[in-house]
């Protein structure tokens, strides 16, 4: 895969960390559980990445 198309994957991958975060935010109140969720996003990305 050429980084054209890793770096438009990784934007793709941004918009639901943007709307997730503020959904997180909204349901526990707190940025805690938002950065857990982020981190887990970033890790999923990067997996997805990688693999292809």
């Amino acid at each position: 895969m050429n980084i054209s198309r890793k770096l438009g994957s990784l934007v793709f991958c941004g918009v639901p960390a943007i709307i997730g975060g503020g959904i997180v935010y909204a349901i526990f109140g707190s940025y805690i559980p938002v950065f857990i969720y982020e981190v887990l996003l970033y890790f999923a990305a990067g997996i997805f990445v990688v693999k292809s």
